[in-house]
């Protein structure tokens, strides 16, 4: 079929409607692969230490600040801490920038930034709990399972030790 050959009005809507269509197409696939870029997803200590958080993208990293674990630069304006997720996950995050006012040992933080090959957070941008009550929801989150581990496993061992409590009190008895 020889494209020449079509009616004047037919070829034209028949453009116009392959124009649109890969229009559209094209516009959708920058948006995908522009918000695909754009996404920081946020990953706990525990992830981290894991190996699951990529290294060399940007992405959220959060927990609580250990007691202790800040140290200043005394040359510019570089700061170095842990965070963790109160349970054995703990992170080491490098900062350089005037830390929020309300940064402190044992606040909750949310970091942006990239993990390098060393495994440390290298932070862009550190956000601090606002009041005493605010907690970020990722990182209230990651601490509630890990209190809900904690609770399982102490309540999978509160019946053995009541058991082996009232086994000595009998023995104490007779």
């Amino acid at each position: 079929m020889k494209f020449g050959t079509m009616k004047p009005h037919r070829r034209n809507r028949l453009l116009l409607a392959l124009f649109l269509v890969v229009g559209a197409g094209g516009a959708t696939t920058f948006a995908l692969l522009a918000l695909n870029e754009n996404i920081n997803l946020f990953y706990s200590p525990e992830q981290i230490v894991s190996g699951e958080a990529p290294t060399g993208k940007t992405i959220r990293a959060g927990g609580m600040v250990l007691a202790g674990s800040v140290v200043r630069s005394e040359t510019d304006l570089g700061v170095s801490f842990r965070i963790s997720d109160m349970q054995s996950a703990e992170v080491t995050v490098a900062y350089e920038g005037i830390l929020p006012d309300l940064f402190r040992e044992g606040q909750g933080i949310v970091a942006r930034g990239e993990l390098n090959d060393k495994g440390v957070f290298v932070a862009d941008e550190v956000l601090a709990k606002h009041d005493e009550n605010y907690m970020p929801p990722e990182v209230a989150d990651a601490i509630a399972e890990a209190h809900a581990d904690a609770t399982i496993v102490n309540e999978t061992l509160a019946p053995v030790g009541q058991a082996t409590d009232d086994k000595l009190s009998g023995v104490r008895e007779g």
